[in-house]
């Protein structure tokens, strides 16, 4: 079987796993990180995005031999020690957490836009999470938390 390295939450990782076998499943299955969901499998809800070298992505539809070599990042990777990043704060204080499903690919998906850009319009907002369904919120509340999030990253200096 194959092994593959790359970057995972800026740790080293090194992954045995089958050429056929998509990140997704490397991650949920292979390495414990479940946070990571399982919407459609397909492409279309979300659910499984991550960050690969930069660019959010489905994650199931990327093969683990694809991201050899490069920089992943999970909702798992932005804690630090505990303290929650500063756009999953957001999240919770703009009340954008209902059932919680779609919350770690939105998350990503938001973190995606703030690292090329800290002041989105609400435009660039909807167009960065409109591969991300949400069957409760609506998504006001979650270009908020967005926006919420981009000021303080601004406010910090960060």
């Amino acid at each position: 079987m194959p092994v593959y390295t790359f970057q995972l939450n800026g740790k080293p990782t090194r992954v045995e796993v089958g050429s056929d076998t998509t990140l997704l499943e490397t991650l949920r299955q292979h390495l414990g990180l479940t946070g990571t969901k399982e919407g459609c499998g397909q492409g279309e809800c979300g659910a499984c995005t991550v960050i690969v070298d930069g660019k959010a992505v489905n994650s199931c539809l990327v093969l683990t031999s694809q991201i050899n070599g490069s920089h992943v990042e999970t909702i798992e990777g932005l804690a630090n020690h505990g303290v929650l990043d500063h756009l999953q704060t957001a999240f919770m204080e703009a009340g954008a957490v209902q059932c919680g499903f779609c919350t770690p690919g939105m998350i990503m998906s938001a973190r995606a836009l703030l690292l090329k850009n800290l002041n989105p319009t609400r435009q660039e907002i909807k167009n960065s999470i409109a591969g991300n369904l949400c069957r409760c919120t609506g998504y006001v509340k979650i270009a908020d938390a967005i926006q919420r999030a981009a000021a303080s990253v601004k406010e910090r200096g960060v």
